[in-house]
């Protein structure tokens, strides 16, 4: 096959200021090149340094990289450690009790300030609770949670005791979370009563008896339910317990369990797959490792920080930015519990200017929806507030579109602010190509250079090296601590799709398409490999096309998928989202016209939707997560047959549905 056609050129370089080259960690280009050359030189030296450096080993590793069972490979194996003793422990130990773990904001406003001697107490507390309640090394334990300091002593509790969790989002279904107990083989349920999102109460507990009561949940023995609302649910005597009941009658004070430096840590499930669930397994050291590190590389983080990841917990950002790379290296950080629009669009600002964020972390999706709605009112635009405090913004999540990169830059961060545009996946468990605040010369839309000892490439569907300026497939060619060490259950899965024979099965896969600057050797992220277009022969990135459209002033976010055509094998077709009301009838025929002349312009005749569709909004799950298989359904004429309990608006896909 073709390769895949870079069409869109970013040519606007920001350069990091002065000051934050002289206070950055690593401080300039040629302090990150000296890390990298360090990596190749002695990769297995440059790893285990820095696994000396960051994390307290309880039994030190003497072997650093098994790549004998490839792509199985196993790191610091017999080293062993505990992740919530590196998370709590030390910190106490070190003299840091008192310094402030998290700062939690409720829905409703209301703020409790957690130290690290609080939270080592209400882990403990917790972990002997488990404990009681039949939980072992081992074990996995399923927690279906808000966002809460709960949530977070949970995952805690359970690296604490070395069982092993796997957290499911609060905005999924009962089937769904029925699917991952009985795929992990749970033996314990934590949820809530309810959540509260946007001023409402949400159920929890209700859902998951749902899910228990769908059957294949035998070795669940205990439900734990933390309580937020007060709110009525219905109870089995023996089985279901209340948090705060099994916590109070507990010691302060748990031993933490050494565990292998390849013991699972958590399972997690990646969104948006079909047929069985597919749980992505972390090890406990390697993925420790990286989750701190780059904490302190990609934010250039000092212990004067106040942190702020607006991630669920459900998802791995929540894992490695909130749960687990924040608390180990000692970090103050902001846990919000809410949305990003309620009361008003400017929750986030008001939130920056109150708790002095000086390192905020969100998502593109996040950041389009408020570029929406402070255009429609000047009250929540982010000038509004005083964001002096920010130092480095950051992105996560998906490519973001360069006028919103922009946005962001100008009206977030003053012009002053660098802005890491962060690269990675689920199976990664960190960062892999970010820029670094204090070296890397910035590019809207570009996440620019790998992290050091992460060796990634672009190759042809042969596995080949491509040109620099010629789009093909990311790869990553040496395994990192963070990887996925497997598919839960399912090591044939995780060999074929991650590790393909046709690749030579010893590249890992990310399974986007990218291209690399002809000069400055950036990387662009062009979108989903199966989301790649293929217009009159001419294979074409939506993320592109996406970035065009946006570039657009009347137009908040967009949405690009391909159908069927048979002039062309595939046609474009766009879902557009504007700034102002959604347009009607001869409005609308006009305004498509329009974009259309846009994209051509912008990119070329080629790269023309042939069909635009506009919406109030774009079909997203309560995480802010576009559904682009329901918009390929819909471009394509198809009924929706698929799960949408986890849209934030069902109703959207009756507007997107309609052709002009």
């Amino acid at each position: 096959m073709s390769a895949i056609e870079s069409v869109l050129h970013e040519r606007r370089v920001f350069a990091p200021s002065a000051q934050a080259v002289a206070d950055a960690t690593v401080s300039g280009m040629d302090a990150y090149k000296a890390l990298c050359a360090e990596a190749e030189r002695d990769y297995e030296g440059f790893w285990a340094r820095l696994a000396r450096e960051t994390l307290a080993w309880h039994k030190p590793f003497t072997k650093v990289l098994d790549e004998s069972k490839a792509p199985f490979y196993t790191w610091f194996e017999d080293g062993e450690l505990n992740a919530s003793y590196n998370s709590l422990d030390r910190h106490v130990e070190a003299g840091n009790g008192e310094r402030v773990a998290l700062v939690f904001e409720a829905d409703d406003g209301t703020v409790t300030n957690v130290t690290y001697r609080d939270l080592l107490a209400r882990v403990s507390r917790f972990a002997n609770a488990l404990k009681q309640r039949g939980v072992k090394k081992g074990d996995r334990v399923v927690i279906y949670m808000p966002m809460s300091i709960e949530g977070i002593v949970a995952m805690q509790a359970c690296a604490r005791i070395g069982a092993t969790h796997s957290v499911v989002f609060g905005g999924f279904s009962s089937k769904s979370l029925n699917e991952r107990m009985v795929d992990v083989g749970a033996v314990a349920l934590v949820t809530a009563d309810e959540q509260m999102r946007g001023g409402k109460a949400l159920p929890l507990k209700n859902i998951a008896d749902e899910a228990l009561a769908m059957g294949g949940c035998d070795a669940v023995h205990s439900v734990i339910v933390y309580r937020r609302t007060g709110g009525k649910v219905a109870w089995t005597e023996g089985r279901d317990h209340w948090m705060h009941e099994l916590s109070q009658a507990q010691s302060e004070t748990c031993a933490p369990e050494p565990v292998g430096a390849e013991h699972p840590l958590f399972i997690l499930y990646t969104s948006g797959s079909t047929g069985k669930p597919k749980g992505v397994q972390h090890s406990t050291g390697g993925y420790l490792l990286w989750a701190a590190q780059t904490l302190k590389w990609t934010f250039d983080w000092k212990p004067t920080d106040v942190f702020w990841c607006t991630a669920d917990i459900g998802w791995i950002t929540g894992h490695s930015y909130i749960a687990y790379g924040p608390l180990t290296v000692g970090a103050t950080q902001v846990v919000f519990e809410g949305v990003p629009t309620y009361p008003n669009a400017g929750r986030f600002w008001q939130m920056i200017e109150k708790h002095k964020v000086t390192l905020f972390y969100t998502a593109p999706t996040a950041i389009r929806s408020l570029i929406k709605a402070s255009e429609a009112d000047a009250k929540v635009h982010p000038k509004s507030y005083d964001l002096s405090s920010l130092r480095i913004l950051g992105t996560v999540g998906e490519p973001i579109n360069p006028e919103a990169w922009i946005w962001y830059y100008e009206n977030v961060g003053g012009k002053r602010c660098p802005i890491v545009d962060t690269w990675w996946q689920t199976e990664t468990g960190g960062h892999m190509i970010t820029p670094l605040p204090g070296a890397t010369p910035l590019v809207p839309g570009s996440c620019t250079l790998p992290l050091p000892g992460i060796m990634a490439a672009i190759v042809d569907e042969t596995g080949q090296d491509v040109p620099n300026g010629q789009g093909g497939i990311l790869v990553v060619k040496r395994p990192w601590p963070a990887m996925i060490r497997n598919v839960w259950g399912q090591p044939e899965r995780y060999q074929s799709g991650y590790f393909p024979a046709e690749l030579g099965g010893t590249l890992y896969l990310a399974g986007d398409g990218s291209v690399r600057d002809k000069d400055s050797g950036y990387f662009t992220i062009m979108g989903r490999i199966d989301d790649v277009l293929n217009v009159s022969g001419h294979r074409l990135g939506t993320m592109e096309i996406e970035s065009a459209l946006v570039a657009n002033p009347l137009v908040a976010e967009a949405a690009v998928v391909g159908r069927p055509d048979d002039t062309t094998g595939e046609a474009v077709v766009a879902f557009v989202v504007l700034k102002a009301t959604r347009p009607q009838g001869d409005e609308a025929v006009k305004l498509a016209n329009d974009l259309r002349a846009w994209v051509g312009k912008e990119i070329g005749p080629i790269a023309k939707p042939k069909d635009i569709r506009f919406g109030e909004n774009l079909p997203k799950t309560r995480s802010g997560k576009i559904m682009r298989r329901l918009l390929r359904s819909l471009a394509k004429g198809e009924a929706i047959t698929q799960d949408v309990s986890t849209l934030e608006n069902p109703a959207i896909l009756d507007q997107l549905g309609e052709s002009l």
